[in-house]
């Protein structure tokens, strides 16, 4: 028995497509403890997101997280679920819809748009499935982190290898290993941050919190701590701020080991015991609002700044459906599609030839 996945019908007079697949992190099928614990344990079974040896971690995980974590997760996301579903699935699906419009509206024919979750659903394997129904035989993958890190974008890669390692027929291949200094994401940033000042006043500080890793990795060699900061940097001066106007931290941390420096809970706790009058708070390492952003920082961030003597806390939301991300998303595709719309077209010619001399019999 063969241990490939079916092929899709095929015959000569088939168009090929391209396919652009976006991916992002994931989320529970609902803010429920019994949703969660699925979820979690997926996600946390990944050797890419936790290094540690897998007996111990076995125990770890099945032992305690899985028996005390869902119920606490399933509340925190109670908190910011939508009448649509979880705001990361609801933001990766408008930047899907908008990014498919605007190729159309360029002109890039026989594209096909479509996004997966690396945990939960729509999962990789399903979406590349149909996407290969659709005649995709060339894929783009995109994950949806400006920041390569091991935990996120190489996971999300290994995912897509392993889909294909179950394919008899490949697509050509080609992926994003990231985007953290392309000049429309900043721009992106950039005008989100300037909208925001333009309707609140500029606060006394702009902080940019990105998503925190354990310490190891930097010295094994992930660059995703120098990534963050060149962001970092180019927003600031994007934004014509001096070193002392902004802080750049690190959040979401997890078990005992040592994160990435400066915590962002602790940065918060800092500026709110120096007196900081006003806060600005922004989360570049992720292009969605998510449970990350809207409950650890707009809710819980807020809380522990004013707590410790700070003064107005004002949440700047992510990219989400913002007109210049999806366009400096579309641009991002285009430049990593040079010289496929070309072939496909060529393919076209030559398929519907080959089609009229066969009869389109096989």
């Amino acid at each position: 028995m063969s241990g490939y996945l079916p092929e899709p019908p095929f015959s000569h007079d088939s168009q090929a497509s391209t396919g652009i697949l976006l991916i992002n992190l994931g989320t529970p099928e609902a803010p429920t403890g019994k949703a969660l614990r699925p979820y979690l344990k997926q996600f946390l079974s990944d050797t890419r997101v936790i290094e540690i040896p897998k007996a111990i971690w076995w125990l770890i995980l099945n032992g305690i997280i899985l028996n005390t974590r869902p119920k606490q997760s399933a509340e925190k996301y109670a908190s910011i679920w939508t009448k649509d579903g979880s705001p990361l699935l609801v933001n990766t699906r408008k930047q899907t819809a908008l990014l498919k419009g605007l190729l159309g509206e360029r002109g890039l024919r026989n594209v096909v748009v479509d996004y997966a979750m690396r945990y939960g659903n729509p999962s990789v394997e399903s979406v590349i499935t149909q996407m290969r129904a659709k005649g995709v035989d060339k894929l783009l993958v995109l994950p949806l982190y400006p920041q390569y890190a091991g935990s996120s974008s190489a996971t999300a890669l290994d995912e897509v290898f392993r889909v294909l390692m179950k394919l008899r027929n490949m697509p050509t291949l080609r992926t994003v290993r990231h985007f953290h200094d392309d000049p429309g994401y900043i721009d992106a940033l950039a005008q989100q941050v300037q909208a925001h000042w333009q309707q609140n006043g500029r606060a006394q500080k702009l902080l940019m919190s990105f998503h925190g890793v354990p310490r190891f990795t930097l010295d094994k060699g992930d660059p995703y701590h120098c990534e963050c900061l060149k962001t970092g940097r180019l927003l600031a001066e994007r934004l014509g701020l001096t070193k002392e106007q902004y802080v750049i931290s690190f959040q979401s941390r997890f078990g005992r080991a040592e994160w990435l420096q400066p915590y962002t809970s602790a940065t918060f706790e800092q500026l709110g015991k120096q007196g900081c009058q006003s806060l600005d708070v922004i989360c570049p390492g992720f292009v969605g609002d998510c449970l990350e952003t809207l409950e650890e920082i707009a809710m819980e961030g807020k809380h522990t700044f004013q707590h410790a003597g700070g003064g107005e806390f004002r949440y700047i939301p992510c990219l989400n459906d913002s007109p210049h991300w999806i366009a400096a998303l579309a641009d991002l595709v285009e430049k990593n599609l040079q010289g496929w719309q070309e072939v496909i077209e060529q393919d076209a010619t030559l398929r519907q030839q080959r089609a009229q001399a066969l009869g389109a019999s096989c």
